[in-house]
């Protein structure tokens, strides 16, 4: 969101958005059953780099999905038919995800978890390493935005050799790269350790959101496999079911994405917009701490800013989240966690004030 409360559209995307539907050349011809050549291809450098291993050993490939939940709607219906033992998936997120719905009307029995320790009041890597330690032999393992915690490359490789010992397989969800720390290539670094690793995987790639085209809803399912010929059989099925899903993907968000991607012009200012907004997010969230802190608010609120990206926890119990919703019209996810761009200059005020309330309101009934 703006400062005015607006969504936030890159000014580039508007730009080339104007382009495409100027364009004489284009027409509204099929795309090829897995989508746009041209947009995974890009989708792909863009999650791993460009001159990443797993692209040069030509094991990686992926499937143009639709919206935001597509990838593990096409992921599910893969590993239901060919992964027929594994009947059970671990998620472990920093919220309640969508994709478990997905699994569930698949058949799949699912086991959620969060990264989120509330007494601790910050994003565990504790919380992985035990789900992980927790999880069946065989099963799929879900690990949703990794952004909001950071792992040490040892707590990576602890992480995957325990993985590996129970021939777990990963999925993988980046829902907005470079919307967590500015930084494109820190947001999916972990995606190296698992290639260097040796593992097979599957990771959903949504890119509506760091384009600012929240209404194209338009991703990729990236594939990764031992080899080529893996990688070739995984995809021929995947086709198949993408095909009966949604026989062909819509490509304006494609077009848009894809232009900008291929042009290093382009892209550098794409990038640069990512940063503005990241700043612009981190600022909102000291304003947001100052101000509890001006307020005399019991506790300490240097969680709200140790959290990266858009949304965040505020650390409030159930009984202060039903105040703000009751009370004070505030209307949040239980478990406290809020997209803090919504939070500006006309609204910060009353929502610190609002905070600052609740939890005053549960220290007095506790007495």
């Amino acid at each position: 969101m703006t400062s005015e409360g607006q969504l936030w559209i890159s000014s580039i995307v508007h730009k080339i958005r104007l382009q495409i539907a100027q364009d004489p050349s284009l027409n509204h011809e099929y795309m090829p059953a897995m989508g746009m050549k041209s947009f995974i291809q890009a989708s792909l450098e863009l999650l791993f780099g460009k001159h990443s291993r797993v692209i040069l050993e030509n094991r990686v490939g992926g499937v143009h999905t639709v919206g935001d939940s597509g990838a593990f709607q096409l992921g599910a219906q893969f590993l239901k038919t060919w992964r027929g033992a594994s009947q059970i998936v671990y998620i472990i997120s920093s919220q309640n995800e969508l994709h478990g719905l997905v699994f569930q009307d698949m058949g799949f029995t699912v086991c959620e978890y969060s990264f989120w320790d509330s007494r601790q009041l910050c994003m565990s890597p504790n919380m992985l390493l035990d789900v992980v330690e927790q999880a069946p032999h065989g099963c799929i393992f879900v690990i949703g935005n990794t952004g909001n915690f950071k792992m040490t490359q040892h707590q990576w490789a602890k992480l995957m050799a325990a993985m590996k010992s129970k021939q777990i397989f990963p999925f993988f969800d980046i829902p907005y790269q470079g919307l967590s720390t500015g930084d494109l290539e820190e947001d999916t670094k972990f995606l190296q350790y698992f290639v260097s690793g040796g593992f097979e995987f599957f990771c959903s790639q949504s890119l509506s959101k760091n384009f600012g085209i929240y209404d194209e809803g338009v991703g990729i399912l990236a594939v990764v496999a031992f080899n080529n010929r893996l990688l070739l059989c995984a995809l021929s099925q995947l086709m198949n079911f993408a095909l009966a899903l949604w026989l062909n993907p819509p490509t304006m968000g494609a077009r848009i994405i894809t232009t900008i991607l291929c042009n290093p012009a382009l892209q550098e200012a794409w990038k640069q917009n990512l940063k503005e907004v990241v700043e612009n997010i981190m600022l909102i969230k000291e304003k947001v701490k100052e101000k509890l802190r001006l307020l005399g608010t019991p506790g300490s609120w240097n969680h709200i800013t140790d959290q990266n990206g858009p949304h965040g926890y505020l650390g409030l119990n159930t009984q202060q989240v039903d105040y703000l919703v009751k009370k004070k019209h505030i209307y949040i996810p239980k478990n406290g966690r809020i997209n803090f761009t919504c939070i500006n200059g006309c609204n910060i005020d009353y929502v610190t004030e609002s905070i600052n309330e609740a939890v005053l309101f549960t220290k007095d009934s506790e007495k």
